[in-house]
């Protein structure tokens, strides 16, 4: 993979960034009001393509364990020829086990160089339709009720909610929620709930509540209580926690009707893309979702959603001020611009 010129060899530099959130994120396992997130720049010839890492702590990821694997594939990037991405991506892949959003950074960067030196927006480079991106829904982190109503009032202008859960009281919440609006739900648990038997009961009473689905109601370690489960829902049930990368998605239709799929789990864009096509070969219905992410990983991940049945793609949006400005949202739908790469700028 070795590049004909010295001087135009491929340069990366990365940064952490402190992303302020607008409020406390708060979700059945943990709360935070800052994310420090890793923005990398992958340069040569002129072009630089940006990826973005968001650690996740349940994953053993962080700031500092992110800069240590970027320093690991500085190597292999710096002497590698970026236009032969496809292997390139496998090669970041086998650099190690976990840390994925750091390789989902690093991949990232990587497509985003490849589809600005051919002046292409990145969905070009999977050959997808820009109208067909899906709804995306707008995420209620757990807070006190007046706070979690004054959240749905603020986002008004989507057409589907997502609601978080997994306390000791859900149903205040959803009847909260229920007094200031009326738009679709889909329900998060998180792992919240402990037991098949609450789970189903929980369920049985959230499908007369406009809800569409519920992702992780339960661990990801009990997965015959999902199988139990899944017997028995009236609402379709989408795996988060139980799905982490490509290896995970064998036999998973006996617990789920789908798999939510995070850019920083899979471990990039192409990895991603390749859990698409094994999740349909099983059957299972796809979402796209994401961590707190700037406009630099939302809109690289919004390029793969003209595949995908929903969408999740906020956590730009979760950010007090976000550094970069990528896709638009119209009507609560993803709206894909035509820029070269992934199309997120510096503002």
């Amino acid at each position: 993979m070795g590049v004909d010129m010295p001087d135009s060899a491929p340069r990366i530099t990365a940064k952490v960034f402190e992303l302020p959130l607008k409020y406390t994120w708060k979700i059945s396992r943990n709360a935070s009001d800052v994310k420090p997130n890793v923005l990398v720049f992958l340069s040569c010839q002129g072009i630089t393509g940006i990826g973005e890492a968001a650690p996740n702590i349940r994953y053993e990821e962080s700031a500092e364990s992110t800069l240590a694997f970027i320093e690991k594939a500085r190597p292999l990037l710096e002497s590698a020829d970026l236009k032969q991405y496809a292997h390139l991506g496998q090669e970041i892949l086998d650099l190690g086990p976990g840390q994925t959003a750091a390789k989902a950074a690093l991949d990232i960067a990587l497509l985003d160089w490849n589809a600005r030196a051919m002046g292409v927006p990145l969905y070009r480079l999977w050959g997808l339709a820009p109208a067909r991106t899906p709804l995306t829904s707008y995420s209620i982190g757990i807070d006190e009720l007046p706070v979690m109503q004054k959240k749905v009032s603020e986002a008004r202008d989507f057409r589907v909610l997502k609601i978080k859960v997994g306390t000791d009281r859900d149903r205040e919440i959803i009847e909260a929620v229920r007094e200031v609006t009326d738009v679709p739900l889909r329900v998060d648990a998180n792992e919240g709930w402990k037991d098949k038997h609450l789970a189903l009961e929980n369920i049985q009473w959230l499908a007369g509540k406009g809800v569409e689905f519920i992702e992780q109601p339960m661990p990801a370690a009990q997965f015959e209580d999902y199988v139990w489960l899944k017997g028995r829902s009236p609402l379709p049930l989408i795996a988060d926690e139980s799905v982490k990368g490509l290896e995970d998605i064998g036999g998973l239709s006996e617990g789920f009707h789908g798999i939510n799929i995070k850019i920083m789990k899979s471990g990039g864009l192409q990895q991603a893309h390749h859990m698409i096509s094994l999740a349909r070969a099983h059957r299972l219905k796809v979402m796209l979702g994401c961590m707190v992410e700037t406009s630099v990983a939302i809109s690289a991940a919004a390029a793969l959603t003209p595949l995908v049945d929903y969408a999740d793609l906020d956590g730009h949006l979760l950010i007090a001020q976000d550094p970069f400005r990528g896709i638009g949202i119209k009507n609560g739908r993803i709206i894909l611009n035509d820029l070269p790469g992934h199309g997120a700028v510096e503002r």
